[in-house]
């Protein structure tokens, strides 16, 4: 089954920053781990939220805004898919993304279609 990863930073950048060296170089490393983990399709890295646009639709007008669409400026650090057998095999590979170390989070969802 196909699942859906999605990165969520939080505070983990800014805990992140306050490392080491050699504690970041590990980080690195650990993500650089799980991109060439056997069933991971990456995704191309997402730029700065400060460089995002969201747009809206409402009375039938497109309204852009800059900025990412969450509050917090940091809120989606990445994404990938992961094809597993099940969601615990999902969760161990979730657990190893250095963001959920740090005060971040991974969301698993499965890749379904629903429309």
């Amino acid at each position: 089954m196909q699942y859906v990863m999605v990165i969520y930073q939080a505070d983990a950048l800014a805990r992140q920053a306050a490392l080491s060296k050699e504690e970041q170089k590990q980080v690195y490393t650990d993500y650089q781990a799980i991109n060439k983990t056997a069933g991971v399709t990456l995704v191309p890295p997402m730029g700065l939220p400060e460089n995002a646009t969201t747009v809206r639709v409402e009375d039938g007008r497109t309204l852009t805004s800059d900025g990412p669409y969450a509050g917090i400026q940091n809120a989606v650090g990445g994404v990938f898919v992961l094809e597993a057998d099940n969601i615990d095999a999902a969760i161990k590979i979730a657990a190893r993304v250095p963001a959920a170390r740090y005060g971040g989070a991974v969301e698993i969802r499965p890749s379904e279609v629903y429309w």
